[in-house]
């Protein structure tokens, strides 16, 4: 009878804890914010969005880039090497999400600097949350510009992020899963 008892405790507090669980879950709030100059990275964000819910939000600068090819690589290669900053029009309240994608284009072999300019100056906003990078790139550098973003995001945590040069929604869900936020 004893046992019974026992085995009666545990379970109800496991199922209690298990609740708790599912319910904190259902209650962590996710973002997903990027830049995108071609729409590549928001095609990749909203693929993200779409199975995870995450809300979208879309990091615009003050002043935009050229929308033409060579001389938009041109303006990125200046502000790279001379250390220019744009500024970002709006941010989003990270107080209300737990976790937060962070997707941006290949630029000249890193993140642009208006991400991780504005990611720096938003790290207290960050403390403790999750960040996780996603990135598309037409070359290379994707382990190189992945680590770029967890490095402008120093108090926050960080899960694997992706970087790929065509997104798909096979890969953004395996990706999703792997990290443990997907179906």
């Amino acid at each position: 009878m004893k046992l019974k008892s026992i085995l009666m405790a545990t379970a109800i507090m496991m199922l209690t804890t298990c609740g708790l669980i599912a319910q904190n879950s259902q209650n962590s709030k996710t973002l997903v914010m990027y830049f995108s100059w071609g729409g590549t990275t928001e095609k990749m964000a909203k693929m993200i969005s779409s199975s995870n819910g995450g809300e979208l939000f879309r990091i615009e600068p003050t002043t935009a880039y050229p929308t033409s090819y060579t001389p938009c690589t041109e303006v990125v290669k200046e502000e790279l090497d001379n250390g220019v900053f744009r500024q970002v029009k709006k941010a989003p309240d990270f107080s209300k999400y737990d976790t937060i994608f962070v997707g941006v284009p290949v630029w000249w072999h890193t993140a642009p600097t208006l991400m991780t300019h504005f990611l720096e100056n938003h790290s207290a906003d960050l403390k403790g949350k999750t960040v996780i990078p996603f990135l598309t790139y037409m070359a290379t550098y994707r382990d190189e510009t992945l680590q770029a973003l967890v490095d402008a995001t120093p108090t926050a945590k960080h899960l694997e992020g992706l970087g790929t040069t065509n997104p798909n929604q096979k890969e953004v869900d395996a990706w999703l899963k792997k990290i443990g936020l997907g179906k």
